[in-house]
């Protein structure tokens, strides 16, 4: 598998408190490398499959389960095949007052009982909101707060060892700098432009990168464009040359071959196969 992986911000949807949506590789042959956020997150299967990756764990997904991830947790996800799967991605603030003494809590899967009452939740919020029904933010949020009732009362564990806490706070750490990358990534950015930013050295900066995000910088940066310049691809007409260009790569061969390392095939058969399904 490939080890990079990168900080994603998570936004919350305009006219509801947190992020909601149906996962994005919905058509399959599609894989999410390595990221970590503060969110807690919430996949769940309706249809198809998943494989799912916590911290190089395995969570293999099939219709009706789901998996919890905790606030910067690493993970990836590969989905071979077609799948219906809802993403709840919960701001960590929406959990103050209720988090432990270090500010961070685990949500962990229960007995079958209350993990079915959770999967019908999320059922339920997903179905409100795409109906969009006259008042559906308040029954939406009204459903929301019973989810974050449930995750707290019945899911919810305070106490982390040390260094689960210590690795977090790393990665707290670390996600101000690829947050900044995030928003940069189409330009000319070096390691020593991004550690002058910061006040490192390119050294220690560099350092930081493989202690605690376990990839290189330029690795790092790699995988940011190859992500966006896919979003791109699947979303507009531009050739791939331009999708190339706008997205820091020097030209459509740069492109193609990081794109092919991670999704395993050229982006040219990607986009044929994908609009051929969706035709």
């Amino acid at each position: 598998m490939n080890m990079d992986f990168s900080h994603e911000l998570i936004m919350p949807n305009e006219d509801i408190p947190f992020k909601l949506f149906l996962f994005e590789g919905k058509e399959g042959n599609y894989r999410r490398a390595k990221h970590w956020h503060r969110s807690v997150e919430i996949f769940l299967v309706q249809e198809g499959k998943l494989e799912f990756f916590i911290n190089n764990v395995r969570f293999p997904l099939e219709a009706a389960d789901f998996v919890i991830v905790n606030s910067n947790e690493v993970h990836s996800v590969e989905s071979p095949d077609p799948n219906t799967t809802i993403v709840v991605q919960i701001p960590q603030s929406c959990f103050n007052g209720y988090l432990g003494e270090d500010d961070y809590a685990v949500f962990s899967k229960q007995e079958e009982e209350e993990n079915l009452e959770l999967a019908r939740l999320i059922v339920q919020i997903y179905r409100a909101y795409e109906k969009k029904e006259r008042a559906y933010e308040l029954k939406v949020q009204s459903l929301f707060y019973e989810l974050l009732y449930l995750l707290v009362t019945r899911f919810m564990k305070t106490e982390e060892d040390q260094g689960t806490i210590r690795q977090k706070r790393n990665l707290d750490r670390l996600s101000k700098i690829t947050s900044y990358m995030k928003k940069h990534y189409d330009q000319d950015i070096t390691l020593e432009s991004v550690a002058d930013v910061f006040g490192f050295s390119p050294t220690y900066l560099s350092r930081m990168f493989k202690r605690y995000a376990d990839v290189s910088y330029k690795n790092y940066l790699l995988d940011l464009r190859t992500e966006y310049g896919y979003r791109e691809m699947m979303n507009t007409n531009h050739s791939l040359s331009e999708v190339a260009l706008n997205n820091g790569f020097p030209d459509s061969r740069a492109f193609a071959k990081a794109f092919t390392k991670r999704y395993g095939c050229l982006p040219s058969e990607y986009r044929k196969r994908y609009f051929k399904i969706n035709v």
